[in-house]
């Protein structure tokens, strides 16, 4: 299962002159779909509206995104992946942007990824990452082009390791390579404090959510290395996987998971409750 829309259009190829090509100058989404559904569709394209706007991105019409996506969605029966990306376009050459751009937006079908099932099941292992994430809090929490940080923490993992964990140049855990992380400590629900560097993501907001309206303890702060080896469980989340227990960073091994669990039951009611709300 595949297929690529640019600006509407099958195709394969943007120009040589596009920004996010020389750049990193544009933004990105990956949203799980379900039949003919993607999952948390507006959540999506509210973040990536968001960042649009904070990089002086023109956004097209939502209309234009919704249409692609069920362009190549239709028909559509079992689980895949669309990935979005908005540059600032095609233009002279430079860093300075010009006003005569027109953004490039891309709309690409991908196969559901066959690793998930088995993280989900039984748990992932991660490591440590040497790669620290780049302080800039003007980004922070945006979902950027420009990710060649993480590209070089997954270079790290080898074959034998799930997922790793990034931390900035202060020693602060940020987030992993492709996910965001949480982890229970002293009964109460803790995930780093993005304010400086690292992606909001989707479903890191609506676990923050879950946790504000379940009554359940819930901190957003600076976490180290040490504090992330003291918690009694783990877990990872993104629009892909959902909820993920880590069963071991480095040779640390966490057998609990009842707040994990929790979690992971409160947000497939979610994920529910959103495709009915689409039907």
């Amino acid at each position: 299962m595949s297929g690529v829309l640019i600006n509407g259009i099958a195709s394969d190829y943007v120009s040589a002159q596009d920004r996010g090509l020389h750049y990193g100058d544009g933004l990105f989404e990956t949203i799980a779909c379900s039949g003919t559904r993607a999952q948390f569709i507006d959540e999506h394209l509210d973040r990536m509206q968001h960042g649009a706007r904070v990089l002086g991105i023109a956004f097209p019409d939502r209309q234009l995104i919704l249409d692609d996506i069920g362009s190549l969605l239709n028909n559509s029966s079992i689980a895949s992946v669309i990935k979005l990306i908005l540059t600032r376009g095609s233009g002279k050459r430079g860093y300075r942007p010009q006003h005569e751009h027109v953004a490039t937006r891309i709309c690409m079908l991908g196969a559901w990824p066959e690793y998930i099932d088995r993280w989900k099941r039984d748990g992932i292992t991660a490591r440590m990452c040497k790669t620290p994430v780049s302080v800039n809090a003007g980004f922070a929490g945006l979902k950027t082009l420009n990710r060649l940080e993480n590209v070089l923490a997954a270079g790290e993992l080898g074959t034998d390791v799930d997922e790793g964990i990034m931390m900035d140049a202060d020693g602060q855990v940020i987030e992993g390579t492709m996910s965001n992380l949480f982890a229970v400590i002293d009964d109460s629900l803790v995930t780093p404090d993005l304010s400086r560097c690292g992606i909001a993501g989707i479903m890191r907001e609506q676990i923050i959510d879950i946790a504000k309206t379940s009554a359940m303890k819930i901190e957003i702060r600076n976490t180290g290395r040490d504090e992330l080896m003291s918690a009694s469980e783990l877990f990872v989340c993104n629009s892909l996987i959902g909820v993920c227990a880590v069963r071991q960073l480095e040779q640390r091994v966490y057998t609990a998971d009842t707040i994990t669990r929790t979690i992971k039951t409160k947000l497939h009611r979610r994920m529910q409750a959103d495709a009915k709300a689409a039907a």
